[in-house]
């Protein structure tokens, strides 16, 4: 196990952390395939790397993460993609749209997405004996969430929907040539509405994010480019993140029924629950940086140009940060984790994923509690980077 790792291996992306403990272990820096990279699997070593954005650049993840289809510009801007000073000047235009204060106004919508939705989990359970919650809630909810902050009109929301998931089902795998010719004509597609939109929002502002994005502030505002490039970076990171977060958070609690229950008995522990499933499951598992100079880190030197990649989901299960970190514990101190990374680049909509996780566990808790898996296999995700449940069929108990 302490070879050469390679991240597209079955068994890797069944179970990636017996792998994370043994090069953990090993000395903390793993040589990976097929890519030609140094994975970080120790907390101390990911840490460093994430505070450290001058000596560990993330122009690394326009070409190694992005599956942004690259034109005569290149890619669309994206946060994720800069170093300061392009990264600081976005992020200060960005956030505009992620304010605690819009966060929580949003809730009672979120509540209103999720009450349907969950009456459709319902009605699947009562008439079909079985509901899989990926495809009935876990994609659907965040789904809709990112379009009604769009402002994506109702009557688009099924075309929007086919556009995102062309566009997630991409992002960090090896596409075969017919999903790659999805994605391209998704990608096409909604960059031309989006460019509408964006005129239309220009003209004649609303109360949707795509018209904060627009809005100038003090002589300075997105480009279209930037607006579109934001756009699809929220399809990803806002999507199939929570997405995943919800699909592995359910799949720890029916494997720990002690901590289910507890949540049961005390609702007040959601929050804890959802950090805890952050650490535990980390939905982002690993993200790419890139050398500018010749380093050494960990006593490894690692030469300029290499792309390192820290990995959130073993730094979370590093037993020197993290007591008994295997075990799934709601009540556990989580304080310090990095599920929503670290430094200039933490996660700008951390605030919106712990909204939407604590909105649908609430409502899903004490409806797992009379459900079991179908499978006693989990159908996991083909993607090393982000992982989640590809399906998870429920059943009565």
């Amino acid at each position: 196990m302490t070879g050469k790792l390679d991240l597209f291996d079955p068994a890797f992306r069944q179970d990636p952390y017996p792998f994370f403990a043994a090069h953990r272990a090993a000395g903390g820096l793993a040589p990976v395939d097929p890519i030609g990279a140094w994975l970080a699997t120790r907390y101390d070593i990911v840490s460093e790397i994430l505070r450290r954005p001058g000596d560990f650049s993330s122009t690394a993840m326009a070409g190694a993460a992005l599956q942004v289809r690259e034109g005569e510009d290149g890619p669309p801007p994206m946060i994720i993609t800069l170093d300061p000073p392009d990264h600081d000047r976005l992020r200060a235009l960005v956030n505009r749209g992620f304010t605690p204060r819009r966060i929580g106004a949003s809730e009672p919508r979120l509540r209103a997405i999720a009450d349907d939705l969950f009456t459709a989990v319902d009605a699947k359970l009562d008439t079909d004996g079985e509901c899989d919650l990926m495809e009935a809630l876990a994609i659907p909810f965040p789904l809709r969430v990112i379009a009604e902050m769009l402002g994506i009109e109702a009557e688009r929301f099924e075309e929007f929907k086919r556009w995102s998931l062309a566009i997630v089902a991409v992002f960090g795998r090896i596409p075969d040539a017919a999903a790659r010719a999805t994605f391209e004509a998704s990608i096409d597609a909604l960059g031309e509405y989006l460019e509408r939109k964006i005129e239309e929002r220009r003209r004649e502002p609303a109360e949707d994010l795509i018209s904060v994005l627009v809005e100038k502030e003090e002589e300075d505002a997105l480009t279209p480019d930037e607006v579109i490039g934001f756009c699809v970076l929220l399809l990803i990171a806002g999507n199939e993140t929570t997405t995943n977060l919800v699909g592995t958070t359910a799949v720890a609690l029916l494997e720990n029924p002690a901590e289910l229950e507890a949540v049961v008995d005390d609702p007040s522990l959601v929050p804890a629950l959802v950090e805890e499933a952050v650490r535990y499951a980390s939905p982002v598992q690993t993200l790419f940086r890139q050398a500018t100079r010749d380093v050494e880190i960990a006593g490894q030197k690692i030469p300029e140009g290499a792309i390192v990649m820290p990995s959130y989901a073993a730094a979370n299960r590093d037993p020197e940060r993290f007591p008994d970190p295997e075990r799934f514990d709601v009540r556990r101190n989580t304080q310090g984790h990095l599920g929503f990374g670290q430094g200039i680049h933490f996660c700008l909509g951390a605030g919106l994923a712990r909204l939407e996780a604590r909105v649908v566990f609430e409502e899903l808790i004490p409806r797992l509690a009379g459900l079991r898996r179908r499978d006693a296999r989990v159908d996991w995700s083909d993607s090393p980077f982000l992982r989640g449940p590809r399906s998870l069929p429920l059943v009565p108990r």
